[in-house]
């Protein structure tokens, strides 16, 4: 990834955008009331990307039991979430990432112009507990925010 990922401990870049069911998110809509996990992949509908969101899906209860938010980023459009989200029952929204830009504000914007694969929690206080490329399951994300 073209800058490379942000630190743990550090402040999360605000971010706002349009989600897969049409509403708008900002990560100051969770300040002090949950914790927000951004699942950021490269495209709606591909093999490792659906694995990645539907893994996801299948771990709702530890994420809810945690108090977290999930959202899957990336720039498709709101028609190309919707259908993936339908496609595959996801209980998630999918954030519309226009421009990439807020990609680029976690390190994760490819040299290529594509978005990387990364997992990011963040707190209830805005702050970055968890931050790793990849997709990565609920026990590691969360071991974050119990060791806290």
């Amino acid at each position: 990834m073209a800058e490379g990922l942000l630190q743990v401990g550090t402040q999360a870049p605000a971010w706002e955008a349009q989600t897969s069911d049409g509403a708008r998110a900002s990560l100051a809509d969770f300040r002090g009331a949950q914790a927000v996990l951004l699942m950021f992949y490269p495209q709606d509908d591909t093999p490792g990307c659906t694995k990645q969101m539907c893994t996801a899906r299948d771990e709702s209860a530890e994420y809810a039991a945690a108090g977290v938010a999930r959202f899957g980023v990336n720039p498709g459009d709101q028609a190309s979430h919707r259908g993936f989200v339908d496609k595959y029952t996801l209980d998630f929204p999918l954030l519309v990432d226009e421009g990439s830009a807020i990609a680029a504000a976690y390190g994760v914007l490819r040299d290529d112009g594509y978005t990387g694969r990364a997992t990011y929690l963040i707190d209830r206080d805005g702050t970055i507990v968890y931050a790793q490329a990849g997709a990565h399951g609920a026990a590691e994300v969360l071991e974050a925010l119990r060791g806290r």
